[in-house]
């Protein structure tokens, strides 16, 4: 009976595909979270240069800004489980030699930008392909709770992953994080193994990638809402979102931390956010 007052609360989570989503991914994004602050403050702690995070930053995200929109043309036309299966695990093996790089002592501030460099690629076509993949999981009716909840999960991490990823730094180093990061990879890839997924039935029309491009701008810009939402958007992840950036900065030059106080700071930084994106995915959502 409490299981289904909850399930009715969150339609989402009776699929059974999306739960297994939700648990490889949360598994997966603690991993990455703790990579996330092992990396600043390694990258920080090599010359003690906040452009060094500028540059490691800018080398991951550059790839998502340029290449983001014509993925998403090209995710809707592959089989979108495959492509996660091969980013995934691109993404572990990235994860563990960088993680093997730093246990031996044999990293830079310009091989972590080049590693940074390659996630973002990579990213670029995994993060369409996995938003994406939402609705193969749910269907259209209980997309707008699967988003939400999606949102709650990687907010939940990024409450729990900095956390642990500080005490480990301070006890073992960074090299640990990267390495726990690359296992747990393992636990979103065993989910997408493990889903049942019917037979695609979309037929894909073959359309060169600048159309599909210029199709969806066009989509977007006459649309006011997606058009001002993703405005905003921009605005606030470009002006706003980016001092996560300096934190390894300012726990140790104004606050005086350790890795662990770092951590503690990304911590407290996530609890606001997976308390309201919960709130959202308790909401009834109309897709009408």
């Amino acid at each position: 009976m409490a299981l289904s007052r909850f399930l009715a609360g969150f339609p989402a989570l009776r699929h059974r595909n999306f739960r297994l989503f939700i648990v490889g991914q949360g598994t997966s994004l603690i991993g990455y979270w703790m990579q996330s602050v092992a990396q600043g403050w390694l990258v920080y702690r090599l010359e003690e240069r906040a452009l060094d995070l500028g540059k490691v930053a800018f080398a991951g995200y550059l790839p998502i800004l340029l290449l983001a929109p014509f993925a998403g043309v090209i995710a809707d036309h592959l089989p979108r489980r495959r492509v996660l299966v091969a980013t995934q695990t691109v993404l572990m093996l990235l994860a563990a030699t960088l993680g093997v790089l730093v246990r031996l002592d044999r990293v830079s501030v310009p091989l972590v930008v080049a590693f940074a460099g390659a996630t973002g690629l990579v990213s670029a076509l995994d993060v369409p392909t996995r938003q994406s993949f939402l609705v193969e999981m749910v269907g259209p009716e209980d997309l707008p709770n699967a988003i939400a909840l999606n949102s709650s999960i990687f907010n939940g991490a990024r409450v729990v992953g900095p956390a642990i990823a500080g005490t480990i730094v301070r006890l073992a180093g960074e090299a640990p994080c990267f390495l726990l990061n690359a296992l747990s990879y393992l636990a979103v890839l065993a989910a997408l193994l493990a889903m049942r997924l019917p037979a695609d039935p979309r037929v894909r029309h073959p359309r060169a990638l600048r159309a599909g491009f210029f199709s969806g701008l066009r989509y977007v810009w006459g649309t006011p809402v997606l058009r001002d939402l993703l405005l905003l958007l921009g605005i606030v992840c470009g002006l706003g979102v980016q001092y996560m950036i300096l934190m390894p900065v300012f726990a140790r030059t104004v606050f005086d931390a350790g890795a662990e106080g770092y951590g503690l700071l990304l911590t407290a930084a996530g609890i606001g956010s997976m308390a309201s994106s919960l709130q959202l995915a308790s909401r009834r959502c109309s897709t009408e």
